[in-house]
């Protein structure tokens, strides 16, 4: 039989804790995606089923995104959003066509850029060729309606405010009246300009990321934020117009670890 003296009790239990915040840091909170759901629709008819994906920072195709993939598939959304920072080098490109090859083709896509695509110096024409063959568009500072579902649906998809250049006037150029209007932006900061600039337009989602919720959090305590997050941080801001979602993204940046913020998909009824 061990015995355990009060010591060794102490250090047992300290490396115990050791284990399982590394264990949560570097797998459950990167791997095991929380999948939230949130119904925003104004009524029962015609509903929408949209995804977004943030802050993938694609560096190989993994298991984590295997299933993710296969959950999309499942969930045959009707449009998909793809919010910025999905590689930060040209080479990266690669894994993520073999990720978007995993999803259901027919699926609408649309997607924007983020810092790192500026960042990583990605090649954007070698970017937006792999979206376009995936079914996905690459908006950078512009927009598309169209029809689905009985609803014109407009979409404005803005450049990075960090690393590109961000520009909502330029984006909503030609914008046509529509039932529901979503606005992509990586950084959340941009936000309030957009609330100053959109004159009339009712804007009903602002559709952002770049934040990782933080990456690492203690007990609500974020050492950082990176530049472009503003006042925001993760989840709803509807104090005011226009209402914003903030994704904590599935990918890390900088370290390879997450930290009371656990990667994430979001999922809405609109």
């Amino acid at each position: 039989m061990i015995k355990f003296t009060r010591r060794k009790f102490i250090k047992t239990g300290v490396f115990a804790a050791i284990g399982l915040v590394l264990l949560d840091s570097l797998w459950f909170e990167k791997y095991v995606i929380d999948w939230n759901y949130f119904d925003i629709s104004k009524s029962e008819k015609d509903k929408l089923k949209i995804i977004q994906i943030s802050d993938l920072h694609l560096d190989q195709l993994r298991s984590v995104h295997k299933s993710i993939a296969r959950k999309i598939n499942a969930l045959q959304p009707d449009l998909i959003f793809i919010t910025g920072d999905s590689v930060d080098k040209t080479e990266k490109i690669k894994p993520l066509n073999a990720f978007l090859e995993l999803i259901d083709n027919s699926i609408k896509k649309y997607a924007i850029t983020g810092n790192w695509e500026y960042w990583g110096n990605v090649d954007l024409v070698e970017l937006e060729k792999v979206y376009y063959k995936n079914n996905c568009e690459l908006l950078i500072n512009d927009n598309r309606t169209f029809s689905i579902r009985n609803r014109e649906i407009a979409i404005i998809g803005i450049d990075d405010f960090v690393g590109g250049n961000a520009d909502f006037e330029e984006a909503i150029e030609g914008l046509k009246e529509a039932d529901t209007t979503i606005v992509l932006s990586h950084c959340p900061e941009h936000r309030d300009i957009i609330a100053k600039q959109k004159g009339n337009i009712l804007i009903d989602l602002v559709l952002s990321g770049h934040t990782h919720g933080g990456q690492i959090t203690f007990l609500g305590f974020v050492p950082f934020k990176p530049q472009g997050s503003g006042n925001y941080l993760k989840g709803w801001y509807t104090e005011s117009d226009p209402k914003m979602y903030v994704s904590k993204g599935i990918g890390t940046s900088m370290l390879p670890i997450r930290f009371g913020s656990r990667a994430e998909i979001v999922q809405m009824d609109i």
